[in-house]
């Protein structure tokens, strides 16, 4: 279709669009309220437009748009597209530092809501990313009249702060109501609006009637910044993206002949220090997007200073039946790593039965995509995967192949949209790994004696050393004061194991 009777057919919704040149690259990525509106005030007078635009406009030869459901969405959206994308003309989008997440410890007695732009594996909800986050912010505020919530730690025996007699700071609720009304507030952010917002059109409208017409002015702006308040981005079953207008999958899934666009792909890591505290992550892109939700880690079973080797338990623990049943099979798996660690992978994956799921390497030294095969003509072989590269396909995006062994490496510029998904997916996995083995490091380097005396847990030794002070404190008090804090029986397992143990120091 001509760019003229594309501009007839625009829609009046809000979404993202995509001008490209006349080989198809995308050159620029926006935003619209309205498409239709947005996309022609490009082919308007440029005397209205700077140089840069001028520039654009004259590159542009084709345009593509996808729809989204609010303005918000679109917003979002616009962010990821440019992340993967980075078009020369989005200069302006390419600060990673503008995205945002909602943070949310609802494992705490007192939860708090707060704001981060970088996410740990600390247990924590975490919502987003959000890239406006002055909008995010903004609504927030709002939601908190709504649902009160404390933005700090809570201090005990404090007197009442503004913010409480203000109405934003719970008052007169205990922990379980509080993380009662922390979950609508967690309902609310997941796309649960519609209650809220009824609620508030009634409040308009009341005040409207009664003529308290400021009141009315206030409540309709604060509905108007509820609605900026959106879903996170995790497309599930509802998802508004058009996956074959991703030039990155569809790209992916004519090089590699797959049978059809990989809208789940999986990718695999192993994190460890000299084999102490072996984890290894699974991380998920729907559509060539990141779906926090479903990402996975595991702590292997026997700590090895061997990746070949932790990458198979991984695998072979992923493709159990109860996880394949629990959380589906993917299009594609990505392992970080060369032609051991992906071997290693599919020796695991060829155990479980499941030589249907293709799998691939990304070799970090040159950012090669690496492939176990047997070679006939063009064709990548492996049990029952077929992978069939298209030479041609290849020859476009100016690639080319080695072999090696067993092995191929498909060779791609680091330009192309691919190879930009592929290393998105292999650092989040490496991020998602190195955060969770930093967490089990940490907890090792706290761990005291206590920890390893069976029958002694948490709470117990919280009591011991909220009232001893310390493990050496600990050692000093005779067993009965032991025993008036914890119980005949916990305080002679804990004469047993320490002080008739000749231990000569113990940590603090």
């Amino acid at each position: 279709m001509k760019l003229d009777e594309k501009l007839k057919t625009l829609p009046t919704t809000p979404g993202v669009y995509f001008h490209k040149n006349k080989k198809g690259q995308i050159i620029y990525i926006g935003k619209a309220a309205v498409l239709k509106n947005r996309i022609k005030q490009y082919f308007r007078n440029a005397k209205d437009m700077d140089a840069k635009t001028c520039a654009l406009v004259a590159e542009i030869a084709d345009i593509d748009w996808v729809e989204t459901e609010s303005e918000i969405d679109a917003l979002f959206l616009e962010a990821e597209m440019v992340k993967r994308y980075m078009p020369r003309y989005n200069i302006l989008l390419r600060d990673d530092r503008s995205l945002i997440f909602v943070r949310i410890d609802m494992k705490n007695q007192w939860p708090y809501v707060s704001f981060t732009r970088n996410p740990a594996d600390d247990g924590a909800e975490y919502f987003g990313p959000y890239y406006n986050a002055f909008a995010v912010k903004k609504a927030l505020r709002y939601l908190r009249r709504v649902f009160p919530y404390y933005t700090k730690p809570l201090k005990t025996n404090t007197r009442p702060d503004l913010d409480a007699h203000l109405g934003l700071s719970p008052v007169g609720m205990d922990s379980d109501d509080y993380k009662t009304n922390l979950r609508k507030l967690i309902s609310y952010i997941n796309g649960n609006r519609k209650k809220i917002s009824v609620h508030l059109q009634k409040e308009m409208k009341s005040a409207a009637k009664s003529q308290d017409f400021e009141l009315a002015a206030l409540t309709r702006n604060k509905l108007h910044n509820l609605r900026e308040l959106q879903q996170k981005i995790m497309f599930g079953d509802k998802e508004f993206l058009d996956i074959s207008k991703d030039e990155a999958l569809r790209d992916l899934t004519d090089l590699l002949g797959l049978s059809k666009i990989p809208a789940r792909i999986e990718g695999f890591d192993i994190s460890h220090m000299s084999g102490s505290d072996v984890v290894a992550s699974m991380v998920v892109f729907k559509n060539g997007v990141s779906d926090r939700a479903e990402y996975r880690k595991f702590k292997t079973h026997s700590e090895k200073n061997n990746d070949f080797y932790n990458m198979q338990e991984t695998i072979a623990r992923r493709f159990s039946q109860k996880n394949i049943k629990n959380w589906g099979k993917p299009d594609l798996v990505l392992i970080d790593g060369g032609k051991g660690q992906l071997d290693a992978a599919l020796r695991a994956r060829d155990k479980r039965g499941q030589q249907g799921i293709p799998f691939i390497g990304l070799a970090k030294k040159n950012e090669q995509i690496v492939i176990k095969n047997s070679l006939q003509g063009d064709t990548l072989q492996r049990d029952e995967v077929m992978i069939k590269l298209d030479s041609n396909k290849l020859k476009d995006l100016d690639g080319y192949t080695t072999n090696s062994d067993h092995f191929s490496m498909i060779n791609l510029p680091n330009s192309t949209h691919i190879i930009k998904l592929l290393q998105r997916i292999r650092d989040e996995s490496h991020r998602f790994a190195v955060s969770y083995h930093t967490v089990l490091k940490r907890a090792k380097q706290t761990a005291s004696i206590l920890d390893d005396i069976p029958g002694i847990g948490p709470k117990t030794r919280f009591k011991l050393i909220r009232k001893f002070g310390s493990l050496r404190g600990l050692k000093s008090v005779p067993e009965p004061e032991i025993a008036s804090v914890i119980g005949a029986k916990k305080a002679r397992l804990i004469e047993n194991h320490i002080k008739n143990r000749g231990y000569p120091y113990l940590y603090y």
